[in-house]
């Protein structure tokens, strides 16, 4: 299963819902699928989880990767390059990863104009699991502060819950419920919910889980980071 239905989606939701480590899965499965990929970080604000400090794994597998001007350097200023308004307008297959809340959308804002003039998904990555988005009501509302922000509207919503190592089968079963009220109340569709892709197949009300592999975590958990990408 692919849900990149699009030529240009956009990855979008709360601070720690795992956007990122999302946007590392798509953008590698696309490629694999012999898309021709660019993964665009526009997160100037969180300078400890970017996708762009992964630029060389994703670069192996032929994805080209426009980031924050003086990312992985000591300078950290927030500076985004030029190139990012003709990858939108022109490239194959394009993934923007947003900063986390109005935030990050505030960023998104500079390139709504060139999003909305193309053919585009913007996914809202919700996760029970996280303070501020514990009830579908609460995901509903920084939902909607990101769409009033960046000018744009939701087109789905990704159940990316999880409790990082700790999540287990029933982590994600007991998510379901609160992704459908999400839904119903934003009207918009499930795209998927994902699943580490250690915990195998999951049959969540008669569809499989999407399974990702963990690329990103703070710097106490190295070593399971380093885990996720051997056995990718």
């Amino acid at each position: 299963m692919n849900p990149i239905r699009k030529r240009l989606t956009v990855i979008c939701g709360h601070y720690g819902s795992g956007k990122t480590n999302l946007c590392l899965n798509l953008a590698l499965q696309c490629a694999r699928e012999g898309k021709r990929v660019t993964l665009i970080d526009i997160d100037i604000a969180n300078v400890y989880f970017r996708s762009s400090d992964h630029a060389d794994m994703l670069s192996k597998e032929g994805i080209r990767v426009i980031g924050p001007l003086y990312a992985n350097t000591n300078v950290d200023i927030p500076a985004l390059p030029a190139s990012i308004d003709s990858a939108i307008s022109d490239d194959e297959c394009v993934i923007i990863d947003v900063g986390g809340d109005d935030v990050g959308a505030m960023t998104l804002s500079r390139y709504s104009k060139g999003i909305a003039d193309t053919d585009y998904d913007m996914f809202c990555v919700i996760n029970r699991y996280r303070s501020s988005t514990t009830t579908a009501e609460e995901a509903v509302a920084i939902s909607k502060e990101i769409e009033d922000t960046c000018h744009l509207r939701m087109t789905g919503i990704i159940n990316n819950s999880h409790l990082k190592q700790l999540t287990t089968v029933d982590t994600i079963l007991d998510s379901s419920d609160f992704a459908d009220r999400t839904s119903e109340l934003m009207d918009v569709p499930i795209i998927m919910t994902t699943a580490p892709r250690a915990l195998g197949d999951i049959n969540l009300k008669g569809k499989m889980t999407y399974p990702i592999d963990v690329y990103i975590g703070a710097p106490w958990e190295n070593g399971v980071v380093a885990n996720a990408e051997g056995n990718r």
